[in-house]
């Protein structure tokens, strides 16, 4: 995990404009943050942005942020915001598990879930980003309408999601195990990094989407 440990990355980040390092103090004022009432969405586990990257590129009226708790790999994802200097894209380096401390009750409309850590060990289930107790804390930050759409190409994890999600009193609103070959949901789709190496390797990704 090089990425882990680019000299000076963390220093990148700190001083870059395009992240926020006390983001607490803008619980439930996002939207003055961004300075209007846009929707604004949340992907968990930014990685490297490209995704994230080329929702706010394709949707200018949306307000974007990425979480992401190593520094370089999130350093990847601002060397591309520098150039393109998206208004509607921020980041944030975080843990998952703090989103309550960042979000106001209703704040965000969707939440984007890429190929998670999929913890595989049972002892570690409830850090999963599909656990039960994650669900708890998306159902807190989420308008009502709000949804969450998770991609992997883990088929213990993706199988684990779905018992798990509607246990914790949510709808599987769309489901596929083959989500390139399902003309509906891969249409409009956006790859991560990891997608297309994994498709490039004969790797079915999966795909859910999940309201209340």
């Amino acid at each position: 995990m090089r990425l882990r440990n680019i000299k000076g990355a963390r220093e990148a980040m700190i001083s870059s404009p395009y992240t926020v390092n006390e983001p607490a103090a803008n619980k439930g004022k996002w939207a003055e943050f961004f300075g209007n009432s846009n929707p604004i969405r949340l992907e968990i586990g930014t990685g490297k942005g490209q995704f994230i990257t080329a929702l706010a590129e394709q949707n200018p009226a949306i307000n974007y942020i990425g979480i992401e708790k190593y520094s370089s790999v999130l350093l990847r994802a601002l060397q591309k915001q520098e150039v393109l200097q998206l208004p509607n894209l921020i980041f944030i380096r975080m843990e998952a598990e703090e989103i309550e401390d960042i979000f106001a009750q209703g704040e965000i409309d969707r939440i984007y879930l890429n190929f998670s850590d999929p913890w595989p060990k049972d002892r570690h289930a409830h850090r999963r980003l599909t656990s039960g107790k994650f669900f708890s804390r998306y159902d807190k930050i989420l308008k009502k309408d709000g949804v969450v759409e998770f991609k992997t190409d883990n088929v213990d994890l993706f199988a684990f999601s779905l018992e798990e999600i509607p246990a914790a009193g949510w709808t599987l609103d769309k489901v596929t195990h083959d989500l390139h070959n399902d003309a509906a949901m891969n249409e409009g789709n956006i790859m991560t990094e990891y997608e297309e190496r994994f498709s490039a390797q004969g790797n079915a990704i999966c795909k859910l989407i999940a309201s209340r």
